[in-house]
């Protein structure tokens, strides 16, 4: 078998175009989650039973359920709803990158809840205690001691989490989004070649990754540094 360098050629434009709306879905989905996950963290911690079960039905229900059926959920099954489409919010859900990005920022809003709320339950018993003892208040405790200690912890698993969702990014393809997987569908239907089309477009998530990869260890060299054990 040869492999038809000429064919993936003439259609890098439509790949680097698929890298586009692939980081475009990733970042927005990320955003949205992370802005969703703190206070989903916050409520997870709290020993209040009203507070955390919500909380806790919510990242259960989502970590619970695949990805692909929440997509569909969106994207198919609120098409059915009358309200919804006499409704002023049936432009944005009849907008195939709306209910991509909203699916998969519901997703890792589930996921990333549950990483800063494990960071959150493991900062050291000393911190609170000196914070405290400077009379903070709750609120104040929680946005400068706990909330930014539990953020730079929880870095290592954060990057597992978005690494995820690039890869998860490729079922919006299924919603007609051309994004890198779209892409391959695209050459691979229209030149029968799907070996080189998702070939190429593995080097492309492979790429990515690896960048994605290098900037969290830059990250975590810089905020996790003090966490480093010391030299003798």
């Amino acid at each position: 078998m040869i492999f038809d360098y000429q064919m993936i050629w003439e259609n890098l434009p439509l790949y680097f175009g698929g890298v586009l709306v692939t980081l475009k879905i990733l970042l927005i989905s990320l955003a949205i989650g992370l802005s969703l996950a703190v206070p989903l963290a916050l409520m997870r911690v709290s020993k209040s039973p009203w507070v955390n079960f919500p909380a806790w039905l919510y990242t259960y229900v989502i970590r619970g359920t695949p990805m692909l059926v929440q997509l569909f959920l969106i994207y198919y099954g609120l098409a059915q709803f009358e309200f919804i489409r006499d409704s002023f919010m049936w432009p944005y859900f009849s907008s195939a990158t709306f209910c991509a990005c909203l699916a998969f920022a519901i997703n890792t809003s589930a996921y990333t809840a549950e990483i800063l709320a494990g960071s959150l339950k493991a900062t050291p018993p000393g911190e609170i205690e000196a914070a405290k003892a400077m009379g903070m208040s709750r609120g104040k405790l929680y946005r400068r001691i706990l909330l930014p200690s539990a953020l730079r912890r929880a870095l290592p698993q954060y990057s597992n989490e978005v690494i995820m969702m690039l890869h998860t990014t490729s079922l919006a393809s299924i919603v007609t989004l051309i994004d890198i997987t779209g892409a391959a569908r695209t050459v691979s239907s229209q030149y029968y070649m799907p070996f080189e089309a998702f070939i190429t477009a593995g080097l492309f998530y492979l790429v990515l990754t690896f960048i994605l990869v290098r900037l969290f260890k830059l990250a975590e060299r810089r905020w996790l540094a003090y966490l480093a054990p010391r030299k003798a």
